[in-house]
Parts: C-alpha cells; structure tokens; sequence
C-alpha cells in the first residue's frame, strides 16, 4: 500500500496581488509568512525585504497558491498543476521530442522557459541541463515533490534588477512547509482510454526541535505508464499490403507519454541559536527514468539504412529488422540542490543572511532496437549515448536596514553581493553511437539511428562566472504612498558587464483600492551550453518519409561562422506594468494588470541552411542550424484575476477566475542571414493569445467539492521538416474539471474526480497525419482525453 498526501480541504486558493521583488534571502518560515496581519491579509515573502508586506500593499501583480491548490491537480509534475491555475503559464507535452518528452518546457506570458526565474525558499534554483525548444535551458520543476510544498508565490513582472538573470518574465519562488506534523496520501488515476495509469504515493514528516526550530523530510514516488493516440501509419499499411508474409507491428510506433517513473525528496530544517543566529538548511532531490518512441524505420524507404552497399557485400539490414525498427529512447536523470545559511539580526534595524547553494542537473541518455548503418554487421543495436550535466554553485551575502527619515515607515534598505559559477559538461557515449563506419561513403546512415551519440568532438566541459551587487528602496513617504528602486551591477566572465534598475510605485487614494505601476530593465545571460555546445538530430521528412540528419552547431563551430553564426550576447528587456487592484470587507477582491514587454536581442534558432555536396561535411548533416541573437519582440497583454470567498447557505464558497490576453509582435530582426518567416511565426502564433481559468469551490462540514474550467484560445502549430515547415490552425477548447472530497475524521480524507471531464479532444493534427499521429505533440494542453482519480490522504 502507498501513503501519500491529501489536502483536509480541496478547494482552489487562488488569490492576485501585488510584490516588489528583490534578491531575497528565504528570512521568514512557511508559519510565519502564513501568520495573518491585522485585516486577515497574507505577508508576501517574495520580491521584499519589509516584513509588513502583503498580497494586496505590494508593487507588482504576485499569484498566491495554496499547498491545497498545489496538491488539486492530478498531474505529479508540477508544471501541470502550475498551467492548470495560471492562465498566463502554459507546459506542452511534446511526445517522442528527444529529452523534452521528461523535462517539458514550460512559458510564462509567452516568453522563453528559461526567461522566468524558479526560487526555492527565495534561492534561486539550479537550470536542468537539457536544452529545449530553441535552446532554452530552464528548470525542471517536476522534480520538487508537491508534498513539501507551503504554497507558491508567482511574480507577473520583470525583476532582473532584483533577482539578476532570467527574470525577464517574472518569478516562481516555491516557499517549503517547514510545519511539525506528519502527512500521506496515495493516488491512483487513469485515462479514460484505459491506459496512462499513474501510482503517486509520499509521506512528509516534520518534528519540532525544541521551541527553537524544525526539521521536515518529504519523500514522494510517481510511476507512469504510457498512453498513445495513434493510427496505424499509411506507409506501414501500404508496406504491410506488399508483404503479406510478415507481420508489421500495428501501430508500429506510438504518440503519447513516455511511461516513466520519479522518486522525489526534500528537506527543510532550522535552528534558532539567538535572535542574532539562526542556522537553516533546505533542498530538493529527485531521481528518474522513462522511455518513449521515435520514428519508425520504413524497409521501403529508408535507402540510408536499407539500401545494399559495397561495404558489405550480401548484407541487408532486412535481416535483423524485416519489419522496419523504431527506435526506443530512454533517459535515466538526477537532480539535487542544497542551500545552507545563517542569518539573524545584529541589530533592531540591521538584518543579514548569508547562504552557500549547490544545485545538480544529470541526464544520461541510451536507446535499443536501433542501429548504426554505417557499421553494417558489426552494428550493436543498443547504445549508450552519453551525458549532459548542468552545475551550478551560488554564494550570497544579503542585508536589509531600516533607516528611520520619517514618513509612515522607515527606508527600507536592502543591499547585498552574489557570486555564481555556472558549469556545463558533456561527456561522450559509446563510440558506436557516433561512429562514422565504412559504410557511410555508400550512403549508409553514421551514427546510432534516432539519435546520434555525444562524440569525443562535440564532448567539453565549460564554464561561466558571474558576480553581482544590488541596493533596493523602499519606503512609505505617506500611508497612501509607497515608492520602490531598485539597481543591480552583474559581470559575466563570458561577455562582460551589465546594469539593470526597476522603478516602482503604488497609491492607495482610497481604503481598498490602490494603482500600482513599475518599470524596468531586464536580460537574460546565454549560459555555457548555448555557447559552447553542438547536438546531432534525426527527424522524418513527412513529404518523402526518408530520415535525415541535421546538426544544431555552436555559435563559435567553423561551419556555423560559415554560415553567419556570430558570439552570442545577452537578451535585454525594458518592462512596463500598471495595475488597479481592490479588495472588500464582503470577501472580494480584484486586479487588472497591463504590460508590455520589449525583448530585444532575442535568443533563437537560425534558419536551416542545407549542406551542399562537397561542404567540409564529417558528420554527414543534410543541414545545420545554431543559436543566434537576432528577433527584437514586444509583447503586451492584460491579466484580470477576481477572486470572491463568503459563506453561502451552511457552507462557505469560494470563487475565481482569471484571464490572460497575451500577444507578441517581432519588431526588427528579420535578416536574410539569419532567421526565416518560420520563426516569426513560432513567436507570434504558437501559443493561445487568450487564457482563462475559473474555479468555484463549496464547503460545508466535512464535505468539499470543488469544479474549475479551463479555457485556450486558437494557436498555430508547426513541424519541422527537412523540404520545409508545415502550420495548421488550431481553434480554441474549454476542459472542465470536477471533484469531491470526505474529511472522514481528523486524520482521513478521501478525494475523487476527473479532470477534462467531458472528454473533449482537439481537432485532429491532418498535417502530421502521415506518422500516424492524432493530435498535435506540440498542444499547449494535454491531448489525452479525460481522466479520473481516487485520493486517500492521512494527516496526524
């Protein structure tokens, strides 16, 4: 039997408010942020230094979810819950996408995954070492275990000048429960196809130490297994017509989740020495694998591994694969990050936090039933593909002063230095996996087919150093009034330098009503990977359904500088928010949020350049790509949060919705060196302009129930091929979830319930129709129909 958590209480806690961000030491508890001010209001951690601050007095637009809202999503991944509850954050699944089928990119307000900054306890949080869709390098959320958490604070601004790189589109900081207590729960959930079973089970234990501290562990386990929304591929039909003496697989490959499994853990521990001295240590760990489908292989079509070759004289591939092959992928991957500080008070005014973090991204790639055609016979059929590992080690010295100059409140000053080393490695696979065989001059594929091996060349290990100071302000002239700046000087050892500020404001002319408006510049540093790395791919032509090689080179790669590669600098930004927002004694409150957001130098992919015959050429590319600066983009949107809890009847209601419209239009950049239309289109279109989510929640005694929609406007997807990119069109769909909950008695709680309730599917994707794939792999939503779930939680 599993145990794992469960909320006493499932109802969605979704509040909007407002924070002034800043490089912020994690200097109060779960239990103290949640200890309510006079008005019942929340204290923000995130983004300030003043300990007065609340979801509705902050600068900027902050969402609050609740450990209960957390833990209502069936998902194990936390990328999921986060996209079911913010209608401006939006994960894809991404099936059969190399190793973006486990670690999912994730966007906020339509930017890049790695252009919002993930926090644990206000440190920031390690990059996975995976490079996704245009080569963003962003964490892997799905590997902090759900159960740990407090609640999340997520910032809708740009805080670069508080928090340094990444916070072009605003901040996730993931606050841990570092409350005594024990709690389980057990999960059991499935499609309604009947297939993607997933078992979640976890147990946290938290003890006091004294009167002085705690210590809380967490432990959770995720198995998944596969689905698929797969037709048989016409090829395949028309192969198995022609050889009806064999048995082709049906269907020979599958479109869905990977199956999959994550053991998850986290730590949160305190120590109050004095009020001048408490020492404190946190982290998360996670470990996994899974395995999923690639192309399947045609003996028909595939000349590059079927065709005869002099190389090998009476050898056929049809031999140990007469019914084509398709590859198997499989990703084994580790994670850990620890922080460790000390701070306290040295004096009434003077506060300090002083804190060392190590973080860890490992993924280890391998994959069987494939070959290297090049090899011919002595071609293994399972490799090992080599490895990719992201470190990160952090060093932060932060301080906040309260200077009384009068006013309502002192100027709070908070000042403090970072040091930070990134490093980046790849370590070589098995030299099968990269070998360039003789067969290769007859036109036999080289490499491990599906995915060519990391080889000796394209292996290194490489390195950035960066070290930083920041001042931030803030102060209440007048009780109405609150003002903020902020500046932050950073200097990397693989560009140079850098300044940012933000600028920001917020009037309250009348109780419970108040207008908030910031401004300031951002960027985004490239990290080692983009800089130095190279990675060989395979994809299928849907046109001629032939595979074909393409190399994504380095920026500094001869090849790539042939082409128009150039050293590549940071992204910048210039962000602009103004915002109204309310609240009432009656139990509501509300926020509307305007920004814009001015990306310049903004990081992508170039254009595909194919390599003619002739080209200096070892890796027998049919093209290549690398990373460039080029688009200059503007962004702008609103966000509309309402949010109402009043007792109704003998229970107590609760009810939100949130709206995001979001669009991005490319300014410049458009050169005939570098990108193409494609990726004009791939910013502007390729996720909805239009987000909402609605919840409404009633409880009454030990029952709760709780039923949300989710709302996606129309995008436009895009695959890649080698003879040229092919759109479609997708309008918009509602989803609706539904459950129920039974408190049984102070420690019992049992859940049931089904998300996309009504089983509501997309429009089929008729331009990948051909790889026997239903429905986009790029959906911004998941693709799988709906699905139901029992939850048992136990809390002592």
């Amino acid at each position: 039997m599993k145990f794992l958590t469960g909320s006493a209480v499932v109802a969605l806690q979704f509040a909007c408010a407002s924070a002034f961000a800043q490089t912020a030491p994690q200097d109060r508890t779960t239990a103290e942020a949640d200890a309510p001010v006079e008005d019942g209001s929340m204290i923000i951690v995130t983004g300030t230094r003043d300990r007065s601050r609340t979801q509705f007095d902050t600068l900027s637009p902050i969402d609050v979810l609740s450990a209960d809202a957390v833990q209502s999503s069936v998902s194990g991944d936390l990328s999921d819950t986060l996209a079911q509850l913010l209608p401006s954050f939006n994960v894809q699944r991404l099936p059969a996408a190399d190793g973006q089928a486990f670690v999912r990119p994730a966007t906020l307000r339509g930017l890049s995954a790695d252009q919002t900054l993930v926090l644990v306890n206000g440190k920031r949080y390690h990059r996975s070492a995976l490079l996704g869709t245009r080569g963003a390098q962003a964490p892997d959320l799905a590997g902090i275990p759900s159960l740990a958490i407090g609640r999340i604070e997520v910032l809708r601004d740009g805080a670069s000048a508080q928090y340094g790189s990444d916070a072009i589109a605003g901040v996730i900081n993931i606050l841990l429960d570092d409350t005594p207590g024990m709690t389980a729960f057990s999960q059991f959930s499935q499609y309604y196809k009947g297939d993607g079973k997933e078992y979640q089970g976890g147990v946290r234990a938290g003890v006091p130490l004294d009167d002085r501290g705690s210590i809380v562990v967490t432990a959770e386990i995720d198995h998944s297994e596969a689905t698929s929304r797969t037709r048989q591929r016409p090829d395949a039909i028309a192969f198995q017509a022609a050889n009806p003496g064999l048995a082709v697989p049906n269907p020979v490959q599958r479109w869905g989740q990977p199956d999959e499994e994550r053991l998850r853990g986290g730590v949160d521990a305190k120590y109050e020495f004095s009020d001048a001295a408490t020492l404190y240590a946190f982290g998360t760990v996670q470990s996994g694998e899974g395995v999923t489908d690639f192309n399947w292989r045609n003996p028909s079509a595939t000349a590059s591994v079927y065709n005869a070759s002099t190389a090998f004289p009476g050898f056929s591939f049809k031999t140990l694969y007469p019914t084509g092959f398709t590859p198997r992928f499989a990703t084994n991957y580790s994670d850990y990050q620890g922080d460790a500080g000390l701070r306290g008070s040295l004096s009434e005014r003077l506060t300090y936090d002083l804190s060392a973090s190590l973080g860890r991204s490992r993924i280890e790639y391998s994959m069987t039933e494939s070959l290297n055609a090049s090899m011919g016979p002595a071609s293994p059929t399972s490799f090992y593909l080599g490895r990719l590992e992201q470190r990160e080690f952090n060093l932060n010295a932060d301080f906040v002063y309260r200077l009384p100059i009068g006013g309502a409140e002192p100027l709070n000053i908070a000042f403090g230095a970072e040091r930070r080393v990134e490093t980046y490695q790849v370590s070589a696979g098995d030299p099968a996996s990269y070998t360039i065989g003789a067969g290769a001059a007859t036109g036999l594929a080289p490499n491990s087919n599906g995915f060519p091996g990391f080889s000796p060349a394209s292996a290194g290990t490489f390195n950035q150093t960066s070290h930083a100071g920041y001042v931030d302000l803030e102060w209440r002239p007048v009780t109405m009034l609150t003002l903020g700046a902020a500046g932050r000087y950073e200097d990397f050892s693989a560009f140079g330098d850098t300044f940012n500020y933000k600028l920001s404001a917020r009037i309250e002319p009348v109780r419970g009503i108040a207008a908030r408006a910031t401004y300031s510049t951002g960027f985004r540093a490239p990290t080692p990977a983009q800089l130095n790395t190279s990675q060989t791919t395979q994809g299928l032509d849907t046109n001629s359904m032939t595979i074909y090689t393409q190399g994504r080179l380095a920026p500094n790669d001869p090849l790539a500088i042939v082409y128009g590669a150039k050293p590549l600098t940071p992204e910048t930004s210039k962000n602009l928010t103004l915002g109204l927002t309310a609240k009432s004694d009656f139990g509501l409150s509300a926020s509307v949020d305007l920004y814009q957001i001015d990306l310049n130098d903004r990081f992508s992919q170039s254009r595909t350049y194919a390599v003619p015959a002739g080209e200096a050429n070892p890796q027998h590319y049919a093209s290549i790509s690398f990373f460039t600066n080029d688009f200059d983009t503007r962004t702008r949107g609103i966000d509309v949060v309402l949010g109402l809890t009043r007792p109704v009847g003998p229970g107590r209601a609760t009810a939100t919705i949130a709206y995001n419209y979001n669009t991005t239009k490319v300014q410049s950049g458009v050169t005939a060196a570098i990108p193409n239309e494609t990726q004009r289109r791939v910013f502007e279109e390729r996720l909805p302009q239009n987000n909402a989510t609605g919840a409404l929640g009633y409880d009454l005694g030990p029952v709760s129930l709780l039923a949300r929609a989710r709302y996606y406007g129309a995008w436009t997807d895009v695959s890649g091929n080698a003879t040229g990119e092919q759109f479609q069109r997708f309008g918009a769909i509602a989803l609706f979830d539904l459950s129920a909950s039974w408190r049984v008695d102070n420690h019992l709680t049992l859940r049931a319930g089904a998300e996309n309730i009504f089983n509501t599917y997309p429009a089929e994707a008729t331009n990948q129709a051909v790889r026997g794939l239903i429905y986009s792999r790029n959906a911004p939503y998941d693709t799988d129909g709906g699905q139901y779930y029992v939850r048992m939680g136990l809390t002592f």
